[in-house]
């Protein structure tokens, strides 16, 4: 069909109405154009022009002639857009919003203990609170006349989680894989390694330990720094000192 009143862009299925499509429904439902047929010039669902027709359909002359108009369907569409969807409990529970607001200003009561009142001398239901944690993050969204800054063990704490790094190093072997029989402490040549650290000042000395497992023989070297690499330079230095006996005195060193 090719009327002047058209859609020069069709209607997409499954999206809502809008004015222009409303206005090609009201011209066309009053030259008798049946649902069907109005659905075919929209590119829509019959049934969508049949509930459209009751949303818009408004009375004249005292009620005695009824009449769809694009005006009053589009604003009937709007009223029931803006009342659909979850409404957020801040809203939907202004009171007792209120009450933490008053309690916590003038008796000095903390969040938490303002929701378990309320609820322990029933001056409000279960129904009609939110959570503690809900009302920490309405202070966070600033929703509330509360402020991070009135909570002081709130901005005390931290809160961020603890995860572990994904791209961490991994320096030498873990102690998982240390042979279980080392744990018996019948061979000679096992060593456990640890720095030993003073006052954190750049003056004070640091020793690197050595015990052996089986005899608990004790080595105890001072070192410049508890750097990784003074570290090394210890143990080429013991290295150096014991020669080619170096691998039958030490077999496996383990620090932490």
């Amino acid at each position: 069909m090719d009327h002047s009143y058209s859609n020069t862009k069709l209607h997409q299925k499954g999206k809502h109405l809008k004015l222009n499509d409303r206005t090609t429904i009201q011209e066309l439902h009053s030259k008798g154009y049946s649902n069907r047929a109005i659905a075919r010039e929209l590119n829509c669902s019959p049934s969508t022009v049949g509930y459209e027709l009751k949303r818009g359909t408004v009375s004249l002359y005292t009620g005695n002639v009824k009449r769809y108009k694009a005006v009053e369907g589009q604003s009937t569409y709007e009223l029931h857009r803006s009342e659909c969807g979850r409404k957020s409990l801040f809203l939907r529970r202004n009171k007792f919003i209120d009450y933490v607001s008053h309690c916590f200003h003038n008796r000095g009561w903390s969040l938490d203990a303002c929701v378990g009142y309320a609820l322990a001398k029933g001056i409000f239901q279960k129904d009609q609170v939110v959570s503690t944690k809900t009302l920490y993050n309405y202070v966070d969204l600033g929703l509330m006349d509360i402020k991070n800054g009135d909570l002081p063990e709130k901005v005390k704490r931290n809160t961020k989680t603890r995860r572990a790094r994904v791209n961490k190093r991994i320096l030498g072997r873990s102690i998982d894989e240390r042979s279980p029989r080392i744990e018996s402490r019948k061979d000679f040549g096992h060593w456990e390694c640890d720095l030993v650290l003073g006052h954190k000042t750049k003056d004070d000395d640091v020793l690197l330990t050595l015990c052996e497992r089986k005899t608990r023989q004790f080595f105890m070297i001072k070192i410049e720094d508890k750097t990784s690499a003074s570290v090394m330079k210890a143990f080429d230095k013991l290295r150096e000192y014991y020669g080619s006996k170096w691998n039958q005195i030490f077999k496996s060193i383990t620090t932490d």
